[in-house]
């Protein structure tokens, strides 16, 4: 991952990854700097959500409309940017040593109709600079954190959080809070059914609204009513149950049982295992069978 623009003479891309969920691609790059930095921000073709969740140095990274713009407004720690498609950003710093930047890559649309959105009114267009919402820049935190996690119900996690940061930015205001109101009994069973059926296979959360007939965003808020747990959790949890019934019931491998419950590896599985157990998945099988 490059970026289109030649990088400021003392800056350098140390790590670079990215990963898409559905209507949003999360680039996150580590730089390191040594001195004054001024750089344009790549993909301006794109509405983009830009958030620094990491800086080291003396000074903090300053957006600017133009190079040659300095911002009225002083950085603070968790500043978020939004930018819509077609408007150029760049990013200043007199004195900054290391930098962790994720950049959104919104497709605006899609999103939309998966909010079940009507068209977007005249401040849609309008960009939002060094604004603050805890709960956003939180979202995008643990987006970031999964970009790498080979997990199947990561897809699940994932789909969840950007259905959330899509909500927070487009959705009204009014629609944000979320009504007290779970899945019928058949919306419930239609949902547990596909989730059991397709284990331990990712699941789009966009295909279990769909069965419901209900935007990603509020069927998400309906399944934790109504289950208690977000589908990813859901999702996790059914896997690790069907894993104890291999434990039990078969001589399979730790590895192998990794493998039918649609973990990486054996690490990964005993991991997520005592997390939700509070025991190794061999101290578990060791303490029913004996």
């Amino acid at each position: 991952m490059s970026s289109p623009y030649p990088l400021s003479e003392n800056l350098a891309i140390e790590h670079a990854r990215a990963r898409e969920w559905d209507g949003v691609r999360i680039e996150l790059t580590d730089y390191a700097c040594t001195g004054r930095v001024l750089q344009r921000w790549p993909h301006e073709q794109d509405t983009r959500l830009s958030v620094i969740l990491d800086e080291v140095g003396r000074d903090r990274i300053e957006p600017r409309l133009g190079a040659d713009q300095p911002s009225p407004i002083a950085p603070r720690p968790r500043d978020l940017h939004f930018t819509p498609a077609g408007m150029a950003l760049w990013g200043y710093s007199a004195d900054v040593r290391f930098v962790q930047h994720a950049a959104l890559r919104l497709d605006a649309t899609r999103l939309r109709e998966r909010l079940h959105l009507g068209p977007p009114g005249p401040g849609a267009q309008a960009p939002r600079l060094q604004f603050s919402d805890d709960r956003l820049w939180t979202l995008v935190k643990l987006l970031s954190d999964a970009i790498d996690d080979p997990d199947p119900s990561t897809e699940l996690y994932g789909d969840s959080l950007t259905t959330a940061i899509a909500a927070r930015l487009f959705e009204p205001a009014e629609s944000l809070v979320a009504p007290n109101r779970g899945l019928s009994a058949l919306q419930l069973r239609d949902a547990i059914s596909y989730l059991e059926a397709h284990l331990p296979a990712r699941v789009a959360l966009a295909d279990l609204a769909a069965l419901a007939g209900m935007s990603p965003s509020h069927y998400a808020r309906a399944f934790k009513v109504s289950t208690g747990s977000a589908p990813y959790q859901w999702q996790l949890q059914a896997r690790v149950e069907q894993a104890k019934c291999l434990l039990l019931d078969t001589n399979a491998s730790l590895q192998a049982v990794a493998e039918a419950t649609g973990f990486a590896d054996a690490v990964h599985f005993g991991r997520t295992f005592r997390k939700l157990t509070g025991a190794t998945p061999a101290a578990w099988r060791a303490d029913r069978l004996n």
